[in-house]
């Protein structure tokens, strides 16, 4: 009987670093969300009056023509989209055990999610 030596340098690594990826996406994403909400916060701070008005100007300034405000918008959130797809994802491949509802979920998610980008971009780029 052949022994398999499955550790050392003659491993078979299968899979490996499939989650370095991820791991970057989330902290890039959060740090994307962090500055967003901190510009917003310091935004609303800054405002002379709580407002209609001033509260859409955060979203729809420009600078040279370019509608900053808005692809600061679309930026943030399509961060927090692919930092949600990742952080649901990953709960659903850890916490359900059936293949077929684990792959129910993430589609389910992910459909959610597509949805709300089109949603948002509908919203933001109509101002």
């Amino acid at each position: 009987m052949a022994t398999s030596n499955n550790y050392g340098p003659k491993r078979l690594v299968v899979g490996a670093h499939y989650g370095t990826i991820d791991f970057l996406a989330q902290r890039i994403t959060a740090v994307i969300l962090a500055v967003y909400t901190l510009v917003l916060i310091i935004g609303a701070l800054a405002m002379p009056s709580f407002t209609f008005e001033n509260w859409k100007a955060l979203f729809t300034f420009h600078v040279f023509a370019l509608p900053v405000g808005q692809i600061l918008a679309s930026l943030a959130f399509f961060a927090l989209a692919w930092h949600a797809w990742i952080g649901v994802r990953d709960i659903w491949m850890d916490y359900v055990q059936p293949v077929g509802v684990r792959l129910l979920m993430q589609v389910l998610t992910l459909l959610w999610l597509i949805g709300s980008v089109v949603y948002f971009a509908q919203v933001i780029w109509r101002i």
